[in-house]
């Protein structure tokens, strides 16, 4: 079975203004209005990172009403600024990709926003293993986001993810992604990205 490829960044926000407003201020470009997740109480804006990749702010939306089950990304405990806290991988058979993955991925769940649908695991926490560092595996059914947004030249160069097993990290990712942009580091949990701009290379963390 082919291996997961990068789907897309997760940036977390208290509110999603206040996410939009980091990211526009950091990458020096524009981002598009997303939609709501009726499921899990949040909503979204997407940027472009290409043709098969995007970059994601998420935040509880205060108008939903309150999911049945805890939030994806870890959101219900989501406090400090907006910060780059996930990823997300796109995968063609998601059953044979959970046969792979390691135990606390969660449970393939079917979610929709406007005209996009697809299959994603979410744990039954809300929180992915190795303290979220371990990505999301998704499979769309149908229409992709990344190829409707607006491309504003900006490219994701490189994804540093460090956590204290780096090792055991590594070998659980193994059998789901291969991408020269991706490296695992020894340290504090935590993502790193390098983003080409129309301004340069920016560090988004």
């Amino acid at each position: 079975m082919a291996l997961g490829e990068l789907d897309h960044l997760v940036v977390s926000s208290a509110t999603l203004a206040e996410g939009v407003a980091f990211i526009e201020k950091l990458l020096g470009v524009p981002m598009t209005r997303g939609g709501d997740h009726p499921l899990m109480g949040t909503h979204n804006a997407l940027l472009s990172l290409g043709p098969l990749a995007y970059l994601e702010v998420i935040a509880i939306n205060p108008d939903a009403a309150a999911p049945t089950r805890p939030r994806w990304f870890d959101l219900d405990y989501f406090t400090g600024p907006a910060r780059l806290t996930n990823w997300a991988l796109r995968v063609q058979d998601l059953v044979d990709a959970m046969h792979r993955a390691p135990e606390g991925m969660g449970d393939i769940l079917t979610l929709e926003r406007g005209i996009y649908q697809w299959d994603m695991a979410v744990p039954d926490d809300g929180r992915l293993p190795f303290s979220g560092c371990m990505p999301g595996l998704l499979h769309w059914r149908g229409a992709q986001p990344a190829p409707n947004l607006p491309d504003q030249g900006v490219r994701l160069t490189a994804l540093e993810v460090s956590h204290p097993e780096a090792e055991a990290l590594s070998v659980a990712m193994a059998p789901l992604v291969s991408d020269s942009r991706l490296s695992v580091h020894a340290g504090d949990p935590g993502l790193s990205a390098w983003i080409d701009t129309p301004n340069g290379l920016v560090n988004l963390r």
